[in-house]
This record gives C-alpha cells, sequence and structure tokens, in this order.
C-alpha cells in the first residue's frame, strides 16, 4: 500500500475530509479549465497515496474503507439504472438501439477476449471485468463532445450509448460475478446453475418489490414531497444490505433492478430524484475514486508493463471498434461516422469504482489474477481520456464530422422580439435556434429563415432530436413567466447557470413575488420585461450591431444611444456575453455589440 509510515496516520476525520477536498476540488477545478475530472481526480489520488506517502486509506480509514466503497458502488449502480429508460431506448436512432442491444454483448465478449489473452487474465476475472468495460463514461463523454462540437449524429450515438450503456455494463459485471460467486461455492455445473438462478430472482424480486414501493407511495403521496429523497436513499441502502444478508453479494444487482424499474414508471417526483442521483454520483464517484488512486501502492504502479499496454492498446484499436463496425452493419450512418464513433470509447470514474471493489471481491474469493484489474482499470481509463481528449476534435476536424467552431444560442419563445434578435446572431455568423411549443409562435421565425423547433425544450424528444452540445447559452423570452423560469432551472444543471438567461419577470420588485436564487436564470437587457420588449417592437424598435474600435469605445457608443438596450457582447474571437442589470457591457476594441435600438438610433448602427 502507500508508505503510510512516512507520517503520521491522519485519522477517519481528517481523511474524509481529505477525500472530499480532493474529488470535489478536482471536478471544480477540472470545469474551471475545461478538461475531464477524471484526470485531476487520477494525479491528486496518486499524489497523496503512493507519490508522497500523505494518505493510506486502509491505515487511515482502515476496517471502514471497504464498507464505504462498497455502499457507494452500490448507490452508482442504483444510480446508472435510474438512467434506463426503455422508451428513450425505443424512441432513440436505429443506431443507437444498436450500439446497445447488439453493442452490449458483444463489447463484453471482444473485452473479455482482450482481458484474456492481452492482459493475461482467467476467464472468471475476464468475464466480470469486460462486463464493466461496457460502460464508455457519460460523465467524461460530455465535455469531450463540448469541447470537440461534433455534427449531431455521432454525437448523439456518443452520448447516447454512453447514458443508456451505463446500467447495461454495470449490470453485465453483477450477473458475471454473480456467476463466479455461485461456481466458487457448489461443486456441479447444476447446482451453480441452481444457486444463480436463486440469486438472480432473489434480488430481482427485491429490487422490484422494493421500486414498486417507492413508486406507490410516491404517487399516493404517502410520503411527504420534503421526504423523498431521504427516503429513496434509505430505501436503496436497505435493499442493499437486505438482498446481501439473505444471499451474499446480491445487493448490487437489487439496487440495480431498482433503479431500472423506477425509471420506468413516470413518476411525477423523477426530476428530484434524477437532481439526488446527480449529486450523489458526483459526491460518491469523486470519493471513490480518490480512495481507490490512494490505495494504489508503488510496487503494483510498476508493475504495469508491456502487457497492459498490450491491452490498452488492444481495447482502443481493436476491442472498441469491432464492437461499433458490427453493431452499426446495415445502418445508414456514413462511414465516417462508424469510424469515428469506433474510435471514441473513453472510460470514466464508474469503471473504476465498480472494477476495484470486484477485483478485491474476486480476489478474496481465490482467484489471485483479479488482483491486477483495479491497475488494468486505472491505466485503461487514463490512457483513453487523455488520447480522446486531445484527439476528438482534431480527428474529428480531419473527417469532416465538426459542426461548427462557433458556439450558438438557443432562444425559447418564437415572439417578434425574438426572431429579431436571432436575425441579428445569424448575421454575426452565431448559429441561432428558435424553440416553441405553438407552432403558430413560429411562422415568423420560418419567413425570417432562422432555424426552428416545434416542441417544448423541455420534453425528453427534444433532447433526443436537437444538437444541444453546439448551444452555448439560453434566452428564456415567452409571453409566460412561469414557463422561462421553469426553463431556466430545468437547464441549469446542464448548460450552467452562467449560461441561462431570461427576460425580467413582471412585478419581480414586489416582495411578496420574488423567488429564491435557486430559481430562474440571469436577467437579460437592463430590466424591461416580455410585455415591454414586445411594446417597443411595436413602436418599431429595432436589433442593430456595432463594432468598437479604438476610435470609438464604449462610452462613446453609450453617448450616441442613450436610450439603446445592449444585450449581447461578441468578442474578437467568437465567445459571447449576455449583458444584464448584474452584467454591464464591459466591451473593448474589436468587441460588437448587440442591442435594441429606437427608430432614430437604428440608422446609426456601425457593422
Amino acid at each position: 500500500m502507500a508508505v503510510a509510515g512516512e507520517v503520521a496516520g491522519l485519522g477517519p476525520v481528517t481523511a474524509f475530509a481529505l477525500v472530499g477536498a480532493l474529488g470535489v476540488g478536482s471536478q471544480w477545478l477540472a470545469w474551471r479549465l475545461r478538461m475531464p475530472a477524471i484526470v485531476l481526480m487520477l494525479l491528486a489520488g496518486l499524489a497523496v497515496g503512493p507519490g508522497l506517502g500523505l494518505f493510506d486509506p486502509q491505515t487511515d480509514i482502515g476496517p471502514l474503507m471497504k464498507p464505504m466503497v462498497s455502499i457507494a458502488v452500490a448507490i452508482i449502480l442504483f444510480e446508472g439504472g435510474l438512467t434506463l429508460d426503455f422508451h428513450s431506448l425505443r424512441e432513440a436512432t436505429q443506431g443507437v438501439r444498436r450500439l446497445v442491444v447488439i453493442g452490449a454483448p458483444v463489447g463484453w465478449l471482444t473485452s473479455a477476449l482482450t482481458l484474456h489473452y492481452a492482459a493475461g487474465l482467467g476467464w472468471a476475472s475476464s468475464a466480470v471485468f469486460g462486463g464493466i468495460m461496457v460502460v464508455t463514461g457519460p460523465t467524461v463523454i460530455a465535455p469531450l463532445l463540448r469541447q470537440a462540437r461534433l455534427k449531431s449524429r455521432p454525437a448523439k450515438l456518443l452520448q447516447w450509448e454512453a447514458i443508456l450503456n451505463d446500467p447495461v455494463g454495470a449490470l453485465a459485471a453483477v450477473l458475471a460475478y454473480t456467476v463466479v460467486l455461485v461456481t466458487a461455492d457448489t461443486q456441479t455445473p447444476g447446482e451453480a446453475a441452481v444457486e444463480f438462478a436463486i440469486g438472480v430472482l432473489t434480488a430481482s424480486v427485491l429490487g422490484g418489490f422494493a421500486g414498486w414501493l417507492i413508486t406507490y407511495s410516491f404517487i399516493n403521496g404517502k410520503v411527504p414531497e420534503y421526504m423523498k429523497v431521504p427516503v429513496l436513499f434509505t430505501v436503496v441502502l436497505g435493499v442493499f444490505a437486505v438482498s446481501d444478508y439473505v444471499l451474499h453479494e446480491s445487493g448490487l444487482l437489487a439496487v440495480t433492478v431498482m433503479g431500472v424499474y423506477i425509471a420506468n414508471q413516470e413518476l411525477p417526483s423523477y426530476t428530484e430524484m434524477r437532481r439526488f442521483k446527480e449529486h450523489a454520483t458526483v459526491l460518491l464517484v469523486s470519493g471513490v475514486f480518490i480512495l481507490l488512486a490512494a490505495n494504489m501502492d508503488r510496487e503494483t504502479l510498476m508493475a504495469l508493463d508491456f502487457r497492459t499496454l498490450l491491452f490498452v492498446v488492444s481495447v482502443i484499436l481493436l476491442a472498441r471498434p469491432i464492437t461499433v463496425l458490427i453493431s452499426l452493419l446495415g445502418t445508414d450512418v456514413p462511414w465516417a461516422e462508424r469510424w469515428l464513433v469506433a474510435l471514441t470509447g473513453p472510460r470514466g470514474v464508474v469503471l473504476v469504482a465498480v472494477a476495484g471493489l470486484f477485483g478485491e471481491r474476486l480476489v478474496g474469493l481465490g482467484y489471485e489474477d483479479a488482483a491486477q484489474i483495479p491497475s488494468l482499470a486505472f491505466a485503461l481509463v487514463a490512457a483513453s481520456v487523455v488520447l480522446h481528449g486531445f484527439t476528438l476534435a482534431p480527428f474529428a476536424r480531419f473527417m469532416g464530422l465538426t459542426a461548427t467552431g462557433q458556439p450558438g444560442v438557443i432562444i425559447v419563445g418564437g415572439s417578434s422580439w425574438g426572431v429579431g434578435l436571432a436575425k441579428t446572431l445569424q448575421e454575426a455568423k452565431i448559429p441561432t435556434l428558435i424553440m416553441d411549443p405553438n407552432r403558430a409562435r413560429l411562422r415568423g421565425a420560418r419567413e425570417a429563415g432562422v432555424p426552428i423547433y416545434y416542441g417544448d425544450i423541455l420534453s425528453e424528444t427534444a433532447h433526443q432530436q436537437v444538437d444541444m452540445v453546439q448551444y452555448e447559452k439560453v434566452i428564456c423570452a415567452t409571453d409566460n413567466d412561469a414557463y422561462n423560469t421553469l426553463v431556466a432551472t430545468d437547464l441549469a444543471p446542464e448548460f450552467g447557470r452562467d449560461n441561462v438567461w431570461q427576460l425580467t419577470r413582471v412585478k419581480e420588485e414586489r416582495a411578496r413575488h420574488a423567488l429564491p436564487a435557486t430559481l430562474g436564470g440571469r436577467e437579460l437587457g437592463d430590466g424591461q420585461s416580455y410585455l415591454q420588449l414586445s411594446s417597443l417592437i411595436l413602436q418599431n424598435w429595432r436589433f442593430g450591431m456595432t463594432t468598437l474600435t479604438d476610435d470609438y469605445g464604449l462610452e462613446q457608443w453609450h453617448a450616441d444611444r442613450p436610450e439603446g438596450i445592449p444585450l449581447i457582447e461578441l468578442s474578437e474571437k467568437g465567445d459571447i456575453r449576455l449583458i444584464g442589470p448584474d452584467h454591464p457591457p464591459r466591451a473593448k476594441a474589436g468587441w460588437s455589440v448587440i442591442a435594441m435600438l429606437p427608430p432614430k438610433q437604428e440608422a446609426d448602427t456601425r457593422d
């Protein structure tokens, strides 16, 4: 293990604080640097563990470490099950369905073969770890896609494959481990088959019953709203503990089945549960990853040899491409997109967390080769994330599969105001999309040649059909303040609160109408509501764009347009900065200012 004797033990409380600070701190720093968080977490864990010898989980946390990791992995697998909505799978494109229905079992097989022949693991360890390797890392894919800005179809193939295969890979690993477990405990194949069937049936029934109980209780008001997340959390832990008590090591399968059941019941409280699982997963995945990285010893790291390199290369250049190309045979997906998806398969923290747990348990069953699983998982994750992080964007450009180098803007609401702003953004070469659930309100946008989407931006169909990755900002500008607030609140976690804006609400200045800071988006403009801005449009106010110079700066712009309402600033590099009461203009020479101007000032606009 890490060199624990070099410094005094930290103690459990200090160790917990250190793990939390390193995990969450790495995620925050990665967000600031716009890079995958897993790279920083890997470096942080290895630095404080085998690198500097400051933290040894086995010593500083002691016997609490194993049950903590087990419970954390159980919640992570429940979160994975909670994402497997069969309706989403049915509605997904043919390519996505094939990557899940065909790609998952083929990927399991090719990964197991690679582990056996390239890494030298036995068939039992290869089968278990191969199931986990089906997961391509949904938390890693998203930032890579935003950075690379792929075209819609390859981006959706990668994104939805990662989301839907997350629980499938976890389930495959659990099933494989159950087979290994019952085989090790029984004497004949018949007894193993019977015990396996009993184990799967028991865990499935217990997980399904717990899911039904949660669904029934939530729908029929048996649990108050403020207690739903705590009750859900407690039931997940209870199911895991009871299932493990009834049949050893069946708890992981039970919580996965529970998550899948709940995901397909269309619960009104699903949004709150989704927030819970997202927050819990960030904390738990960060913690487990830091613990496992710090728990690596120097001897294990030094043991990474030619076979490890052969394994990583075989996965990236053989197992992954074979899986994708077989899955997409007979589809209408162009070959360029097939090769891009085939050569893009970053693994994430879920792989390391689950692999570390199963590797340790397999060693406990007598499979000594399973001790290599954590180090192989670390090597694959680090190599794939670093490789794809640096190569995905240039490879996509080489294949002609990048959508645009310029981030875009979504305007929710097809009013004349929204159409006018969209046309001005298009003139500035900013990709713009107007979305509205009312077809009649989109007529003006269609006539103006602005791209539109007829539907609700909050619907699952919109997230499947609209390439959200290529848009950076969202402006909520419908005539319904409550809907604007709802959209801004719902999209804030996905786009970031700094990137979600809305028009000022009517009566917001009154205390009784004020909303908490956690609801809604940032205010756009200088305090005008939708009704006020629409009235200005009827008075022939229009949108104009002015480019500032060294001789004509922001102060002169304000002096020439005292009534103008600045809305957006565009930097020389194409960065978009929205303007509001709390975000005043700060444009410099070379920047452009988009504003609403009265008729007498519109003619003075400089291009």
